[in-house]
């Protein structure tokens, strides 16, 4: 059987967006009345594509249980975003990531064409599968994981990728092995993702470097906060091209810690976060923050909060 072609693939998916099964749900926020869109694609998928490519596209104004990216692949389009009368453009080449429950609808345009892919992945999926790829940035890290420390959080992110190749490659990519499904789809579909994801987080980075610091001493803290899992003094020393000693004199002078208090304090901020807001597993996020074995991890986690081990702060804190 012919393989299809990207354009046959995209085309394919546009055909079909406007007769999913839209299943909204209504739900009461803030003493109002919302709809939230519950997952679209098949019982036993967890991520999907679809292609919107009908300017007159005119959603409601929703929310959704899982996240979700859209790019415009094609035309500048419009979108409702974080409330009813908050309308934005996203032009072509741009990216719109939504958290799980975030306000949105699209627009369409007026004007020209426009061609829309999206990817949607499930929120429980996310956060075992893609969340510890994505962690490097604390920013991003904090963006993914708040809609379960504020369930109704409303933040968005959108990524200019201009004339860049590879990411549109990358969805297309995307879009062929969706629109032609076959038994292993699934499979093949998260490695694919992931690698969209962290060429998405690579961007993100692009466009958003902050001004870079005076001190020597916080830009290696914020070297060490990118690279909690593996960052050891000796890295840090090649990267800044200084002795060991001297970046741990510098550390101690400036902060009034050593190295590896900094870098426990970095790793269990970022526990407490993984512990409390996701369905993580805590070996998975030992294995995540950086500890061989769980039991540092636990012994850790045990001393710096003073006899409060992982499992007690998880019975305390977990949602119910």
């Amino acid at each position: 059987m012919r393989e299809l072609t990207v354009s046959e693939a995209i085309k394919k998916l546009g055909e079909s967006f406007p007769k999913m099964s839209w299943n909204f749900k209504d739900v009461e926020i803030n003493g109002g009345n919302e709809v939230i869109s519950q997952w679209l694609g098949e019982s036993d998928e967890d991520i999907m594509a679809c292609v919107c490519s009908d300017r007159k596209t005119r959603e409601i104004y929703h929310r959704q249980d899982f996240f979700f990216l859209n790019f415009a692949y094609q035309g500048d389009y419009d979108a409702l975003s974080y409330s009813e009368d908050n309308p934005i453009v996203v032009h072509e080449g741009e990216c719109y990531i939504g958290q799980p429950f975030s306000g949105y609808a699209i627009r369409g345009s007026k004007d020209h064409d426009i061609k829309i892919i999206g990817v949607h992945i499930r929120k429980n999926i996310f956060f075992r599968d893609f969340l510890p790829a994505l962690s490097e940035d604390s920013r991003l890290f904090k963006f993914f994981l708040a809609p379960e420390t504020n369930e109704f959080s409303n933040q968005v992110i959108v990524v200019d990728f201009g004339a860049a190749r590879l990411f549109r490659s990358m969805l297309e990519t995307i879009c062929l092995e969706y629109a032609d499904k076959k038994e292993d789809t699934q499979k093949i579909l998260k490695p694919m993702v992931l690698t969209l994801l962290m060429q998405l987080a690579r961007q993100y980075k692009k466009n958003n470097v902050g001004p870079k610091s005076e001190r020597m001493s916080d830009r290696i803290v914020q070297y060490m906060s990118e690279h909690t899992d593996t960052v050891r003094l000796k890295d840090i020393a090649e990267y800044f091209g200084y002795h060991p000693n001297y970046i741990s004199s510098l550390l101690h002078k400036e902060y009034g810690k050593t190295f590896s208090n900094i870098l426990t304090g970095q790793r269990m901020e970022r526990a407490v976060l993984l512990l409390k807001n996701t369905e993580l597993t805590i070996e998975e996020i030992a294995t995540m923050l950086g500890y061989a074995e769980p039991t540092n991890f636990y012994k850790t986690f045990d001393k710096y909060y003073h006899g409060m081990s992982p499992r007690k702060f998880v019975n305390k804190n977990k949602k119910v």
